[in-house]
């Protein structure tokens, strides 16, 4: 522990001498930060789906950088420190565990999970959504929805009402299209398939962000595997000849 402690002291005191010796770092605000913030997420969230453990190391070490730099910025605001930071998430933490720091009893993860969305809106949350960032990506944006809803019972009986639901959903759309209904409308029957097959990857236990990533990854792998073989430009080539080395790639042992 004196040892983790001594590193974060570090990087506190790093912090100092930078913001005040540095040109960069003194220009920064909240707002220059925050792209930059949103980049190093997602840079952390392509290591943990890389399993990489030294680039997860790494960007774990870029984004306690961001928020001892917002931390730092606010000080200078005289609005708050690090340490104010770091007692109030202790004290969420402890109010929000009373299983473990009170005398409430939970048989399982699901009760520790209810517990937590009732608890949260014991604290004043005006809606159970409340805590879902308006700027998160849309399927993420779904999947945590409804996992939040489920918790106060706004849930399906079972996955097969749920695929009953997708099935709806797709005739729907395929009418729209049928009917020549307007962009806005199909639109809409669109996003209610997307929205029915999360709530299905849901029931299934698949997240439906990781899974969509690796299809993505699984695509550019092998079009770029085209791209390498392709014996004139691709643009010159059929899609048959395309295809042929599209299977080729597929063959490829992983």
């Amino acid at each position: 522990m004196e040892e983790k402690l001594k590193a974060f002291q570090r990087l506190l005191i790093i912090m100092d001498e930078l913001r005040e010796q540095c040109p960069w770092d003194r220009k920064q605000t909240f707002q220059s930060l925050r792209n930059l913030t949103i980049e190093e997420t997602y840079e952390l969230a392509d290591a943990i789906l890389e399993e990489n453990l030294e680039e997860i190391k790494e960007e774990i070490g870029d984004l306690m950088l961001h928020m001892v730099f917002y931390a730092k910025i606010a000080e200078e605001k005289q609005a708050f420190d690090i340490a104010d930071a770091l007692n109030g998430i202790a004290e969420k933490l402890i109010k929000r565990h009373p299983h473990i720091y009170g005398d409430v009893k939970v048989a399982n993860e699901e009760e520790v999970k209810n517990n937590w969305e009732k608890l949260k809106l014991q604290e004043g949350k005006k809606s159970v959504l409340a805590g879902v960032p308006k700027s998160l990506p849309a399927m993420v944006k779904a999947y945590r929805m409804q996992e939040k809803t489920r918790h106060v019972g706004f849930e399906w009986e079972n996955k097969d009402q749920v695929w009953e639901k997708v099935a709806e959903e797709i005739q729907e759309f395929r009418s729209a299209v049928q009917q020549e209904l307007s962009f806005a409308e199909k639109e809409e029957e669109f996003g209610d398939i997307l929205f029915s097959l999360i709530n299905y990857a849901r029931f299934e236990g698949i997240d439906p962000e990781t899974a969509l990533e690796k299809v993505n990854q699984k695509f550019k792998s092998r079009f770029e595997y085209i791209e390498a073989h392709a014996p004139r430009p691709l643009t010159e080539m059929s899609l048959a000849e395309m295809d042929e080395l599209w299977n080729e790639a597929k063959r490829k042992p992983k």
